[in-house]
């Protein structure tokens, strides 16, 4: 088959703000491992680089992305991949309590755990379980960009923020985030949003950093991730540039732990960019809030 050719202190969810409607490589080497109903293919219904971010050659400061769906699998994928291909430093995680693929049933799905099994052992799985099944239904063509992409699924739950990932260097984007923590984390679906900022506020924020929290209501199907993946990408430019112009202007001091000028002044702006790009994007319905780390 063909593979992919594009290869706040308290509570936060109190501040949270809704933007105003607007009007009418080859894969890894295999060798690295260290309630969700069945529905989309989500399972919905389902050397390490400075924190102040990537400069000179990759085309200035970047933002550092996260990107959250149920598994892991497509919707996030997707999105990372995307902004991977943009040169953003970015990873990628689900936040259910296992990975749920279509089945040959809706009572049949294929169950795996996250954090160590391969996309490459899924999709060798599926290939011989029932390998016309598995490509009409694009599982198998999911599975072949995934495998392109970063070794397998993570579970948002099980990531311990602020340890170097040097062992993912391997995977697309991990260049600026080997460090361990991210600046924006974009969901693709509320229940994923809600388990994040719930987890959040169960870790604690040892770090003591600021971190934007920002669902896209993106339906778990293979057509509309391409459509919310280039949505993110436009949410993640826009984010970007309003980081460099704000840093520029106030400077970056500060930055990481969110009290430099410059850093406060784009947190403050981060709510009408949204309400912009949701004028641009009106039917992706978006959240937000500020979490910490």
């Amino acid at each position: 088959m063909a593979a992919d050719p594009r290869l706040a202190r308290g509570d936060p969810r109190l501040a949270t703000a809704t933007p105003p409607q607007p009007p009418p490589p080859p894969p890894p080497a295999e060798a690295r491992p260290q309630d969700m109903s069945l529905g989309g293919m989500d399972g919905s219904q389902d050397e390490v680089v400075s924190n102040e971010g990537l400069s000179g050659e990759e085309g200035g400061f970047k933002l550092k992305f996260c990107t959250v769906c149920a598994n892991n699998q497509n919707r996030s994928m997707e999105a990372h991949l995307r902004l991977s291909l943009a040169a953003y430093p970015v990873i990628s995680f689900g936040t259910g309590s296992l990975v749920r693929l279509p089945g040959p049933s809706i009572t049949q799905p294929n169950v795996y755990p996250f954090n160590s099994i391969s996309y490459n052992q899924m999709f060798t799985e599926l290939s011989n379980k029932d390998a016309r099944l598995y490509r009409a239904n694009g599982l198998l063509a999911m599975l072949e960009r995934n495998r392109s992409v970063k070794w397998g699924p993570e579970r948002w739950q099980d990531w311990p923020v602020g340890k170097p990932r040097l062992e993912h260097k391997e995977d697309r984007g991990s260049r600026g985030v080997e460090g361990g923590v991210v600046d924006v984390v974009i969901t693709c679906e509320e229940r994923c949003w809600d388990a994040v900022v719930d987890n959040l506020l169960e870790r604690g924020s040892p770090l003591n950093r600021p971190v934007h929290v920002i669902n896209l209501d993106i339906k778990d199907n293979h057509e509309e991730a391409l459509v919310g993946g280039n949505a993110i990408l436009d949410l993640a430019d826009t984010l970007n540039g309003a980081a460099r112009e704000e840093r520029e202007k106030g400077g970056s001091e500060g930055w990481v732990e969110g009290t430099g000028d410059g850093r406060a002044s784009f947190d403050q702006r981060v709510p009408e960019i949204l309400a912009e790009w949701q004028e641009r994007w009106p039917s992706i319905p978006a959240i937000w809030t500020i979490g910490w780390f």
